[in-house]
């Protein structure tokens, strides 16, 4: 056997006992969160600080929701994500964190008192947009960007219901919308009516309005 053949070999063998790992990572998570409802998943980047307004302003976020009766859905890492835990937890809801295990950079926050490990991105992200009836973006990175527009692309093709996505910040999101417009609009990449998929609010309050009109307890 040539040295090229036996590595195909091995990498076949290799990818085919991963699945058995991606499938565990998927029944755990089924599992687990099986009985959650209703939930919000909260999207927002890791680097934020206690103490910073987008910290605080999800602090407050996930408390009213919580509060409301909706439980809680993060990454379960530091910044946003812990923030909404924080909130979640200080509510008396469920805070849910799923946990994506990196060598560097994410440890799980103290405040998720219902926590799932993951290896595999992808699986995390169908949790993310599984068990939750609305979706809040605040602030953050590739990765916030990644979960939004997983949420929106989902919706847009009718692969899961149209459930409320609302981007918090409007100064930090305009800049994208502004984009979306003048270049996916004006190019006939989405629908003009595609952009009604989502809502930017800056008040909390609002916030936890337009879930609750949506998504009935």
């Amino acid at each position: 056997m040539s040295e090229k053949q036996y590595l195909i070999d091995a990498m076949t063998v290799s990818d085919s006992w991963r699945l058995f790992k991606i499938l565990a990572e998927l029944v755990d998570g089924f599992e687990t969160l099986s009985d959650l409802y209703p939930a919000v998943s909260i999207f927002g980047s890791a680097r934020v600080k206690p103490g910073d307004e987008n910290y605080e302003k999800t602090v407050l976020i996930a408390r009213k929701l919580a509060q409301n009766g909706y439980h809680i859905i993060t990454g379960g890492g530091p910044g946003i994500m812990e923030a909404g835990n924080r909130g979640a937890a200080e509510g008396g809801a469920k805070s849910v964190g799923l946990n994506i295990v990196l060598p560097l950079e994410q440890k799980p926050n103290p405040y998720s008192n219902l926590k799932i490990d993951f290896q595999y991105f992808f699986v995390r992200k169908v949790m993310f947009v599984k068990y939750a009836q609305a979706y809040v973006g605040m602030p953050g990175g590739f990765g916030t960007m990644d979960e939004v527009f997983e949420a929106l692309t989902l919706i847009q093709t009718k692969r899961i219901k149209p459930f409320p996505v609302i981007l918090v910040g409007s100064d930090y999101w305009g800049g994208l919308l502004d984009w979306v417009r003048s270049n996916l609009i004006k190019n006939g990449y989405i629908s003009p009516e595609d952009l009604d998929l989502l809502t930017v609010l800056d008040d909390p309050d609002e916030v936890v309005h337009t879930i609750r009109r949506y998504v009935i307890v």
